[in-house]
């Protein structure tokens, strides 16, 4: 994702957030990369000045991100912050490092095969969280599917519907979107016919992009691509069975006609064959119709199911290389087993002993059959000295996690700010390489930890490679080539982003190995 410099006229801070380079501008506004105050990367869409003096809009506005802030992040960005009474309103978003699908086509050509399923699954299970929590995305187009790992994760949701219901805006008659992407109800019809069947339309015709290079409906003009919209045909070359029919339902004129995400994401798992869904007599359109669900199944449940066939899709579409972050095309050949290393460090964490118990302010480091970490702040917890050179393993286990509480563990420390740092937080993993100068994200994930779960973490380091596991599965691969931290110490720490709540985290059963 390219980054261009602040202009003349851009804020250098919103709140708490610094700003450092502009990520891009649509019909609603800015959208910025920026640093929160623990120093992680984060996107800030701000809205137009215009809309943030109406007062329906704030209004709206505030509606909406509360619903957004309720999206699971499966195949999503993240939503994390947002102040609707700021003067320029803003949202705070997970940032994504990676390419657009409008550029995967555009420098590799269309996708087929694993990485185009991939994508299609991926979409729809984004949908499914979206739609799951009352939300309706309403600009789901190529450039707002971003690549993280090679896996697709769906942006730029949240505050679409507080525009176009604005009245100030729509007296323009302008709508928020895409034309090529847009269901004929979005073009021809009152706001109050758009619902969820619109994301599923749009769905469609990401797909078939992906698969020709080129909008389904793409006409000479935005008129008559509109018009064939409304009138036409898809064009669904490119598309085998079952992936062309499940797209042609989706493309279906009447939104009654086309398939709920859940359903979508059943189909594509499945062999394409539609669940039946009897309506109900006199369904309303403006919802979407009344239909019986295909199963009992929980969009958590459903989406959990998608996990392989993302990775597939990931390790296809990155097969030719690596993304900016310097993460590897999907899961790494079989690094040597940790259980082949020899024990160089192994602790319990039950009782004070190579840890130590410390006190600071706002947090604390003390032992209660692991070593517990609570606070509102940020601490590394007084540990050992030992120097761990070349090859090694980490295994650790996380337990007990409550609020915003991220788990750090530091590795090759070789001097105070130069390290590798590991951080678990509630929906991201992310690994970090610090310079003395500053950080760099070299690997991130999102992987949800429940409050109270308890997880099995790895650090696998074979020469220039770190990869990451949880619980016996691979998370990420990333280089750690520094030159100046080829061995270093362990450090176990804690940081929240709640200041006004005590957080919490166990590590337990610490094992470090060498050779």
């Amino acid at each position: 994702m390219a980054i261009q410099p602040l202009r003349p006229g851009d804020p250098h801070t919103l709140g708490r957030y610094t700003l450092l380079g502009l990520l891009g501008e649509g019909g609603m506004g800015a959208v910025y990369q920026a640093r929160n105050p623990h120093g992680r990367l984060v996107a800030v869409k701000v809205v137009r000045p215009e809309l943030a003096a109406v007062d329906e809009f704030r209004a709206r506005f505030r509606s909406e991100v509360n619903r957004a802030r309720q999206v699971p992040p499966f195949s999503t960005a993240a939503v994390l912050d947002a102040d609707p009474e700021h003067r320029t309103p803003y949202l705070v978003v997970e940032y994504v490092d990676g390419p657009d699908l409008a550029q995967v086509v555009r420098e590799r050509g269309p996708l087929s095969g694993g990485a185009l399923h991939g994508l299609a699954v991926g979409v729809a299970t984004a949908l499914v969280a979206i739609h799951g929590a009352g939300v309706v995305h309403r600009d789901l187009k190529p450039r707002n599917v971003l690549f993280a790992l090679g896996a697709p994760k769906v942006i730029d949701f949240g505050i679409a519907r507080a525009v176009e219901a604005t009245s100030e805006h729509t007296r323009t008659g302008q709508m928020v979107g895409t034309v090529a992407y847009m269901a004929p109800e979005r073009l021809d019809g009152p706001v109050e016919r758009v619902g969820p069947a619109v994301d599923v339309f749009a769905w469609g015709a990401v797909v078939a992009y992906a698969a020709n290079g080129r909008s389904p409906f793409a006409g000479e003009s935005t008129t008559a691509t509109a018009v064939r919209i409304l009138t036409g045909q898809p064009d669904l070359g490119g598309l085998a069975e079952p992936l062309r029919s499940i797209v042609a339902r989706a493309l279906a004129k009447d939104p009654a006609e086309r398939p709920t995400a859940p359903e979508l994401l059943e189909m594509l798992l499945a062999d394409g064959t539609p669940p039946p869904r009897p309506r109900a007599p006199g369904a309303a359109v403006t919802g979407g119709p009344a239909r019986s669900r295909p199963s009992r199944r929980t969009p958590v449940m459903i989406a959990a199911g998608v996990v392989a066939v993302l990775s597939v899709a990931a390790a296809v579409v990155f097969a030719n290389g690596r993304d900016r972050s310097g993460l590897a095309a999907g899961p790494p050949s079989a690094a040597p087993s940790a259980t082949a290393r020899a024990l160089v460090l192994a602790d319990p964490l039950t009782a004070p002993g190579r840890w130590r118990e410390q006190s600071a302010e706002g947090v604390s480091c003390w032992f209660d059959g692991g070593l517990v970490i609570e606070g509102m702040t940020a601490i590394d917890c007084p540990g050992p000295a030992d120097v761990v050179a070349g090859d090694q393993s980490i295994a650790f286990t996380l337990r007990d996690r409550t609020g915003d509480a991220c788990a750090d563990v530091r590795f090759r420390v070789a001097a105070p700010g130069r390290f590798y740092l590991l951080e678990v937080c509630a929906t991201t993993v992310d690994l970090m390489h610090y310079d003395g100068q500053g950080q760099a994200v070299i690997g991130n994930v999102t992987r949800m930890w429940p409050e109270g779960g308890t997880s099995r973490f790895t650090i696998e380091v074979t020469g220039d490679r770190a990869t990451v596991a949880a619980d016996g599965r691979h998370l990420m691969t990333a280089t750690v080539d520094d030159p100046a931290l080829s061995s270093g110490a362990i450090s176990l720490g804690f940081r929240t982003f709640d200041d006004d709540v005590p957080s919490r985290v166990v590590f337990a059963d610490l094992e470090v190995r060498a050779g």
